[in-house]
């Protein structure tokens, strides 16, 4: 047998070789990376920190134009959560805003009273109750308020467990090309950590919201009642209040935008001090002095940067003041000449003194309410539009179901490809497997076989030709009924942390029930068995250290529970993707003589990849895939007859068992007489 690789020839000397860049030496001094004027800059952004500090760049017609548009999306989410207490929430809150309005009238009674002709004591006499009025009202409100809360607090789990339980329901089944895009598990991880949780947290927003939006609309009304001139100078109070309030908003979550990116650049340094994995390597090549060293000079420039801006928003919130304190001082001194001039009474301008108060309260709240409400309003957009996406992504739904048992299983022509991949991973691919037999998938990297076998499992449509279970397309089946008809087992399997008998049942789609016969049979199949008995509880013990009394294994005591899995599927294909990869030679080849010659399921389909090839000789057929084709199919003794990729491919892996002296065959290292290791039986006298 030849070596050599097929197609190879003789570079051509009038071709000119490519160019090779150089390189010279590097400065005696340099830095760790991104050393400008902002500390900030190179940082990538982390998908938590989109639409931080976005009102510092929205104007004031977007914040108050995104208002009406929020609050019905999150009337809408409540409603469907709970109408009643949706419905005693605004209620309430309505009558609340009434109250104050109420009782701001009611105080103007009060003043009335006191600042009338007469005696004081008759004055105070006629003021009582007015006075007992005014509490009565406040009472009332706070009652309404009390229940405000009260409903809120029961609306606002119930939006975010059902949002919640939506959202995990459509992302746990979309089809697995969307999951593998990274730009769209990027866009899944924002809506879970960010919109889900400011979904909640816009109720009390909103609730707020409208609470001082209403609050301020009272007091405008409290005024306009007393006298229309109050109205002018109740905004001539009270919009300088605002502007600073904005102003003050936007330099906050700007600033706090700022110091996410720079906490972020001075953790890359400091991690690595508390990093498990780099611990002995930072250790052994004593790179402690040099972390710290960067941590230092970061933390200074931070300390500096956070100096620089509470200054600067110190200084503008004094500003605001300042501005504010003109208006009200021109304000008040309106109000005296109206009172000077006989304009106004003056228990009606005392009460114009409290509603001018309140509503630059009630507009500071709304203006700092408002930016918040923008800002999360956004991630509960995305949020929407990741949920929306899903839906149009979930996996094919049908009424016919996949069979329990198949006889054939046949792949007609079939073709697919990776979205913005240029070349086809698979390319008109066409085979038949039988019930009872073991197949292998070989071959080089990049060649097909593991999206051959996603394919198989229906994890991926061919976008060409069919698959066939017992003539029947599967594109007619419900795609998550053919999945479950279908073991898969990974090279890097998931560490379910869960008891070690949920690890093994959780093929079935249950952690809690368990056929005690299959479970230990489908162990000792895969050399789980031993595993498990080494285990503190055996079968019940937890295996992930973040439990108490949790048990971790090593990589490959993980994939003997994988296989275990796989095994007690006992599903009619099951699919091992280089199962033992991370497997001792004994336990391999414990694993392959199970799946080879113990099967559980007579009438299974096993289909075996690996790039192994002394694992595969006893296959009932190979198929050998390079450049997303199948080149080459028979038994292992037929494909070594043809001489080509497959036989180039054992020879070379057969090679690296011989001695440098052994004799060669056809120019390739000799194969016969190799030793078998660790007790597996010789293939061809290649290692078992």
């Amino acid at each position: 047998m030849s070596a050599s690789t097929p197609g190879a020839t003789a570079p051509d000397s009038s071709v000119p070789s490519p160019r090779t860049p150089t390189l010279g030496p590097p400065l005696s001094s340099g830095t760790a990376g991104g050393d400008g004027a902002d500390i900030t800059e190179g940082m990538e952004e982390a998908y938590w920190s989109v639409h931080d500090g976005a009102v510092a760049t929205a104007t004031v017609r977007e914040i108050l134009g995104g208002l009406p548009r929020t609050t019905r999306r999150i009337g809408r989410l409540a409603w469907r959560a709970d109408p009643r207490a949706t419905l005693a929430v605004i209620t309430c809150q309505l009558a609340s805003a009434a109250m104050t309005a109420f009782g701001l009238l009611a105080s103007v009674g009060v003043l009335r009273e006191l600042f009338a002709d007469g005696p004081t004591p008759e004055r105070v006499r006629a003021a009582v109750l007015q006075v007992l009025l005014v509490a009565g009202l406040l009472a009332l409100r706070a009652l309404l308020d009390a229940g405000v809360g009260m409903a809120q607090a029961r609306v606002t789990p119930k939006i975010r467990t059902a949002l919640e339980k939506e959202f995990l329901r459509l992302t746990a089944h979309v089809r697995l090309e969307a999951v593998e895009d990274a730009d769209w598990h990027d866009e899944v991880f924002r809506a879970y950590d960010r919109g889900l949780f400011y979904a909640r947290e816009l109720i009390g927003q909103v609730v707020a919201l409208a609470s001082a939006a209403l609050g301020l609309a009272g007091t405008l009304g409290v005024l306009a009642l007393l006298h229309p001139a109050l109205l002018p100078l109740m905004l001539l109070s009270v919009l300088p209040v605002g502007v600073a309030a904005v102003r003050s908003a936007r330099a906050r979550f700007h600033s706090f935008k700022r110091w996410n990116a720079l906490q972020r650049r001075l953790r890359v340094f400091t991690w690595l001090l508390l990093d498990q994995d780099a611990a002995a390597e930072v250790r052994s090549d004593t790179v402690q002095t040099a972390l710290l060293d960067e941590h230092d000079r970061l933390i200074t420039r931070i300390a500096e940067e956070d100096t620089r801006l509470r200054e600067q928003a110190a200084l503008l919130h004094l500003t605001g003041r300042g501005v504010g304190g003109l208006g009200t001082a021109v304000t008040y001194g309106a109000l005296t000449a109206m009172l000077i001039g006989g304009w106004l009474p003056l228990a009606a301008g005392a009460s114009a003194v409290l509603a001018v108060q309140s509503g630059q309260a009630a507009l500071t709240r709304l203006v700092d309410v408002a930016h918040l409400v923008y800002e999360h309003a956004l991630w509960v957009t995305d949020l929407e539009a990741v949920l929306e996406r899903c839906r149009g992504l979930q996996m094919r739904a049908g009424t016919r179901q996949a069979p329990g048992r198949v006889a054939t299983i046949e792949l007609d022509d079939v073709s697919f490809t990776y979205a913005g991949k240029p070349e086809p991973a698979l390319s008109r691919v066409s085979m038949t497997l039988t019930a009872g037999e073991t197949v292998a998938f070989v071959g080089t990297n990049g060649g097909g076989k593991t999206t051959a076998s996603k394919l198989l499992a229906g994890l991926h449509e061919p976008q060409g030709g069919t698959i066939r279970w017992d003539g029947v397309d599967v594109r007619a089946m419900d795609a998550r009924s053919l999945q479950r008809q279908v073991a898969f087992v990974l090279q890097e399997p998931v560490r379910f942390p869960f008891s070690a008998l949920a690890n093994i049942t959780a093929s079935t789609g249950s952690l809690t029930d368990a056929d005690p016969d299959r479970a230990l049979a489908a162990a000792r199949a895969s050399g789980a068995d031993q595993v498990i008995a080494r285990l503190p509880e055996q079968w019940n013990t937890l295996l992930s250290k973040r439990f108490r009394g949790g048990h971790d294994l090593s990589g490959g005591q993980w994939a003997k529970m994988a296989v275990a899995r796989g095994l007690y599927n006992d599903a009619p294909l099951l699919l091992l993707d280089e199962p033992t990869a991370s497997m001792d030679p004994p336990s391999e080849h414990a694993v392959y003589e199970a799946v080879l010659r113990g099967r559980l399921r007579e009438d299974q389909i096993t289909v075996l990849i690996s790039h192994r090839l002394a694992s595969v000789v006893d296959c009932d057929r190979i198929y050998v895939f390079d450049a997303g084709r199948v080149v080459e199919e028979g038994t292992h003794a037929e494909l070594l007859a043809r001489d080509g990729l497959y036989a180039r491919m054992f020879a070379l892996q057969a090679a690296a068992y011989q001695p440098a002296t052994a004799p060669a065959v056809d120019g390739a290292p000799a194969v016969d007489g190799a030793p078998a290791v660790d007790g597996a039986p010789g293939v061809d006298g290649a290692p078992g």
